[in-house]
């Protein structure tokens, strides 16, 4: 089951292991969230209706990402909106971690590690979208 990372009243982040991906389609992310992530899982045969999505204005006020874990692992530690670390989590093949507020940090765990990232846009460049977190303390 996917569990939901928090500190003073804000959800910084959704870890989803591998092995809590059910049947049908789930999204672990709130409506209001700028990011909507959610997990598949269907057996052969099941037909998706085509759709076309429609525009909507939306206004963005905030980068939130999502990793992916392809190989490897990795180690994320999640720090709340003052610079505080709150978590480190181990990922592995296949795990998501969804980022929606707060900092995060990333260290490498084994050779030839592969992650896939997808974040909001347009990109602004690194000196508008992000502030360094001086860590550790």
């Amino acid at each position: 089951m996917s569990r939901v990372i928090e500190a003073n009243g804000k959800r910084l982040a959704i870890y989803l292991p591998a092995s809590s991906w059910g049947k049908g389609l789930s999204f672990v992310s709130e409506d209001s969230d700028f990011l909507q992530v959610g997990v598949w899982g269907y057996d052969t045969g099941t037909t998706l209706p085509p759709h076309i999505h429609n525009e909507v204005k939306r206004e963005i006020t905030r980068t939130q990402e999502v990793l992916l874990v392809r190989s490897g692992r990795v180690a994320a530690t999640i720090f709340d909106e003052a610079g505080n670390p709150v978590e480190r989590l181990e990922l592995g093949a296949g795990d998501v971690l969804v980022l929606l507020n707060g900092g995060h940090g990333y260290e490498i765990l084994e050779d030839d590690t592969r992650v896939l990232e997808v974040k909001n846009g347009p990109y602004p460049g690194a000196e508008i979208d992000r502030r360094r977190i001086e860590w550790p303390k």
